[in-house]
Order: C-alpha cells, then sequence, then structure tokens
C-alpha cells in the first residue's frame, strides 16, 4: 500500500510541476527543472523562509482557482 501511495504523490508532484508550466518553459529540461527546485530549497533553507513561503503559499492558491487540477 506504501508504493502505490508514493506513487500517486509522484504523479501528483509531477502534475504541479506541468501545471506551472515548467515543462514547456524549459523545453523539458530535465536540468533546469532539477536546479529550479534546487534554487527553491535553497531559498526556504535561508532567512527569508516564511515570507518566501507566504508568497508561494498565494501564488499557488490563486493557481489552483484559475485553473483546478484534474482528477
Amino acid at each position: 500500500m506504501k508504493r502505490r501511495e508514493r506513487t500517486r504523490q509522484l504523479i501528483e508532484l509531477g502534475g504541479l510541476v506541468a501545471k506551472a508550466d515548467l515543462v514547456e518553459l524549459t523545453g523539458d529540461d530535465r536540468a533546469v527543472i532539477l536546479g529550479l527546485l534546487v534554487e527553491a530549497a535553497a531559498t526556504l533553507r535561508g532567512e527569508a523562509r516564511e515570507r518566501q513561503l507566504t508568497l508561494w503559499r498565494q501564488r499557488g492558491k490563486r493557481a489552483f482557482e484559475a485553473a483546478p487540477m484534474e482528477a
């Protein structure tokens, strides 16, 4: 069961990458996408963590409201 849950989580996370248009905007360059994610992780390790989380959360909520993800 845990394997199935993990698979679902990974599929959903991939859907978020696609929803953010990162696949199109990077030409499906996986190194660039990973670099973006590594940069975001570095930001979250910094002093501006809470401020950045708030900003990203607001943007994410607006994106979901604009076009909800399909089930």
